[in-house]
């Protein structure tokens, strides 16, 4: 009996998990191994493989003068898009929106929403639009009313434009989580909070942060992978430039490999970007303890 029921398990085991195994071999550890195997080769843009080597790598350690000020640009687009935007102002959105009664935060949640839904080339195009130089540019003409010259951001402060953009349709993602996570607080916390005089501020601070702290790690973790590897919005706003100021990692591997024909250069940078973000998903993951939040816990609520 207790052979059936222990095989009994592992069928149901394989049949649960056997699909989304299925599933992460094909289209995440097969595309890492035919990376791997492409890094140490000559591949160009013929496609063609006449020797292995690896100078590719030697090249991406030490000889791309260029890599340094990319990694510093990625550092700098990552940390400020997470913190400020993807974390910092889509909290402040959902307890701002939580706060207002539920037909009206709801309202405010769909439109911050609205730019996720919408096609990439669309928002960008409305970006474009905003920061355009000239005197039709939505922003040249808010300074225009206000008597000030126009500027052109994208030349003058392209990291800022990327910031912006990308923050924006970030903190929607952070937002749903985190309202998500704040509507289910007991109430009655509030309530005998209240009761003892706590106001708004002491709110937030002593029972919504504490409550939500692990929905705040998780869109951490999440959004700092994810910023690593997207550049979509950096490439349909100012194409990496001015030359590489906006330049971000997961960019200039797609600049080498499709637009330089470095086939075998571009693997080995995106090797790179693997271990980069594998190491930083590790030390965030230690950083916020995450291993607690799937912990057993030690009474059993019946």
């Amino acid at each position: 009996m207790m052979r059936f029921v222990a095989s009994r398990r592992a069928v149901d085991r394989a049949l649960f998990l056997g699909p989304a195994t299925i599933l992460l071999a094909l289209f995440f550890l097969v595309p890492v191994l035919v990376d791997v195997a492409i890094a140490f080769t000559d591949m160009g843009r013929n496609l063609k493989v006449t020797t292995f080597t690896t100078e590719n790598v030697e090249r991406m350690l030490g000889g791309d003068r260029r890599l340094s000020h990319v990694m510093l640009v990625t550092l700098t687009y990552v940390m400020c898009t997470l913190a400020i935007f993807n974390v910092g102002y889509g909290l402040l959105l959902s307890l701002l929106t939580t706060a207002l009664p539920d037909r009206a935060g709801a309202f405010f949640r769909a439109v911050w929403f609205l730019p996720r839904m919408s096609p990439s080339v669309v928002y960008a195009l409305l970006w474009s639009w905003v920061v355009a130089p000239t005197d039709y540019g939505l922003l040249n003409q808010a300074l225009g009313a206000l008597g000030v010259a126009p500027i052109d951001l994208k030349s003058n402060a392209p990291m800022l434009v990327v910031v912006l953009a990308n923050g924006f349709v970030g903190a929607s993602f952070g937002m749903i989580i985190f309202t998500s996570a704040i509507r289910s607080i007991p109430q009655h916390l509030f309530h005998a909070a209240r009761v003892d005089g706590a106001g708004g501020l002491s709110l937030v601070r002593h029972i919504t942060l504490p409550a939500i702290r692990w929905q705040i790690s998780f869109v951490t973790i999440y959004q700092a992978l994810s910023l690593m590897v997207s550049f979509e919005y950096i490439w349909l706003l100012t194409n990496g430039g001015p030359f590489f100021d906006t330049t971000v990692y997961a960019l200039y591997v797609y600049r080498r490999a499709f637009e330089n024909g470095q086939y075998a250069y571009g693997a080995a940078l995106a090797l790179g970007l693997v271990v980069i973000g594998v190491s930083v998903a590790m030390i965030l993951w230690r950083f916020f303890d995450m291993r607690a939040l799937l912990q057993k816990p030690r009474i059993e609520v019946g």
